[in-house]
């Protein structure tokens, strides 16, 4: 059986609350298998974003960064230790809708990713990154609405505490495992992995799911004379849907 384009699976998502696709997947018997630690979280309210896995495996460094002795020196701090220990990174590999997910191996506290960065990704064509890890410059990644999840906010660099070690292998990211290919989403309720060989199921669960949900909250609406929003566009969504049956 051929495997099935992930980014195309990615598409059956585009409306999918977290929780819907966390209830397709008990459905379906994946009992909490694939939702990372809620400690790892969305940076800012109301970020959502659903793309395929491209991992990033990292390892605690195991030598430190020496002295620096001159401003230009330390700007280019960055710099001086890839060229000295070597450096494995995404450049070349990152296609429109995948989402960074990042093993930091246990390492202490360094932002990972900052505001330049992750900023970079998205250029790229990155939808989502997610970590294990730290994240810094944390008010320019909201301000910038940069789409990053992580365990929490940090101050430091890179050089002489985090190394690459492997760039699109499985890893284990918040106690979930994450494999290239993977569907992985978030929302304000947290981070989930959807099994690339799952999606497709999943996805016809949980829009039902949603549209169940959608129908009887517009209900709510209308007794309570709220004004009807997108959380309860029924047709919008049908609509959109309709082209993958």
């Amino acid at each position: 059986m051929p495997t099935p384009d992930p980014f195309e699976l990615r598409k059956l998502y585009r409306y999918l609350r977290l929780a819907d696709v966390c209830d397709a997947l008990d459905g379906i018997g994946y009992f909490d298998l694939c939702l990372m630690s809620p400690e790892i979280r969305p940076l800012w309210a109301g970020m959502k974003f659903w793309g395929v896995a491209l991992t990033v495996r990292c390892v605690p460094a195991q030598r430190p960064m020496w002295k620096l002795t001159t401003t230009p020196e330390i700007v280019d701090a960055h710099g001086i230790w890839f060229r000295e220990v070597g450096n494995k990174g995404t450049g070349g590999l990152i296609q429109p809708g995948h989402v960074i997910v990042t093993n930091t191996g246990g390492a202490r506290e360094v932002g990972f990713w900052g505001s330049a960065n992750s900023l970079g990704a998205v250029a790229d064509g990155a939808v989502g990154i997610i970590t294990d890890g730290c994240c810094r410059d944390t008010a320019e990644l909201a301000l910038q609405k940069t789409p990053i999840c992580a365990r929490a906010r940090g101050r430091t660099i890179i050089p002489g505490r985090i190394e690459v070690a492997d760039i699109n292998v499985p890893i284990g990211c918040g106690g979930a495992q994450v494999r290239p290919g993977d569907i992985v989403g978030c929302d304000d309720d947290g981070v989930v992995v959807v099994p690339l060989e799952k999606a497709a199921e999943v996805a016809v669960h949980a829009r039902a799911v949603l549209l169940a949900d959608m129908r009887a909250r517009r209900k709510f609406y209308e007794r309570l004379a709220m004004p009807f929003d997108a959380t309860v566009d029924c047709a919008t969504v049908e609509t959109y849907y309709k082209q993958f049956e």
